[in-house]
């Protein structure tokens, strides 16, 4: 097992990854705990929510399972009340712990049922996709869609730790590891540029989820979200950089409908017209966009975008949270390793955006 810590104002943490956490879990709760409610979709329980359960029965808590609908549309509000109304059944109090047993749908909507019940309750990330384990189950964001925007309605929210199981991978269908290399290759792109090589090199032992491989992976982009969560918390500054090819993605889930692409797919694609947008403003050189490019297209995500017409694309991008005062801003590459903040000329962002329509996938 290796342990990787995370340090905010708002909490500190570890996040545990190896082999077989699952059977593990019990050591994550609380003494004082009065109840667990184990809170995951359909899907992941058929795997694992026995396991789970079996494993949290050795605390000698109350137990309880809150069993959501399955997808990227469900991260509403009337799911959301699906959790608040078991807690208010079963009279769960403030010193209950959730156990966010899932991928990112699953982790944002945990978290932010346990930062409102009560004004707040604790609760365990146990992410079982690769996504969310390299990713939304680190850093306390916490979120639901709205029809009009992704993650609109949300807090900053920390978990008490982060149980990173890599044999639960092995379940993932390959579209689902794609989406979460998306995420991995990120880091590298943003802030390590030996990590981002390194990722090239051994793309396919990624694919195949090879666990040596597999396990650096994880590892490297939980110590480098960790490090940017640790300085920037509720994104006011560097933890922005987190968010490249993001608000790309975003319009590209909110345009197809949410659950149309997986979000991985989304940031994937997002990420190469982010490289593009950087050549155009920053001069980021030919060759480090195809490297993006080819990249992104060798893990399996789309490197082309949807046509969704330049307007409509503007449109969806004005409602991010990153755009401010009207002005929408990017997270761009002045090279490979390096990512700023900034505004982007509109003639050079409706220039990407026309792409989708001129190159259609």
């Amino acid at each position: 097992m290796t342990t990787v810590q995370v340090d905010t104002p708002g909490g500190s943490y570890p996040i545990h990854i190896g082999p077989g956490r699952l059977d593990h879990l019990a050591h994550s709760i609380p003494q004082d705990a009065t109840a667990i409610a184990v809170v995951t979709n359909s899907t992941v329980a058929a795997h694992y929510a026995q396991r789970v359960q079996a494993a949290l029965e050795q605390t000698g808590k109350r137990l309880m399972r809150i069993e959501l609908p399955d997808g990227e549309a469900y991260k509403d509000w009337q799911t959301l009340n699906l959790i608040y109304d078991a807690l208010l059944r079963n009279r769960l109090d403030r010193r209950a712990v959730l156990v966010a047993l899932g991928g990112g749908v699953v982790g944002d909507i945990c978290g932010f049922a346990a930062a409102t019940y009560m004004r707040g309750i604790r609760f365990l990330q146990v992410p079982t996709t690769l996504l969310a384990q390299v990713d939304s189950s680190v850093g306390g964001k916490t979120a639901v869609n709205h029809p009009l925007g992704k993650n609109m309605i949300g807090a900053f929210y920390q978990p008490i730790g982060v149980e990173v199981d890599i044999d639960v991978l092995a379940t993932l269908p390959q579209r689902e590891v794609s989406a979460g290399l998306a995420e991995v290759i990120k880091y590298g792109l943003i802030i390590d540029a030996d990590f981002f090589a390194w990722c090239e090199q051994n793309v396919a032992a990624l694919r195949r989820l090879e666990p040596a491989a597999l396990a650096h992976a994880i590892r490297r982009s939980c110590e480098l979200k960790a490090q940017v969560v640790s300085q920037d918390e509720r994104e006011s500054g560097l933890r922005a950089i987190l968010n490249f090819g993001h608000t790309f993605g975003h319009a590209i889930e909110s345009g197809l409908g949410y659950g149309e692409w997986l979000h991985g797919e989304a940031v994937g694609c997002g990420m190469v017209q982010a490289a593009e947008l950087s050549q155009a403003c920053l001069g980021l050189d030919g060759a480090s966009v195809e490297r993006v490019r080819a990249l992104v297209q060798a893990i399996g995500c789309p490197v082309q975008a949807p046509d969704l017409g330049t307007s409509r694309w503007i449109d969806l991008m004005q409602v991010d949270k990153k755009t401010e005062g009207g002005t929408l801003r990017f997270v761009l590459l002045p090279e490979i390793g390096r990512a700023v903040f900034q505004p982007a000329p509109e003639a050079a962002l409706r220039a990407v955006l026309e792409r989708a329509a001129t190159h259609p996938a």
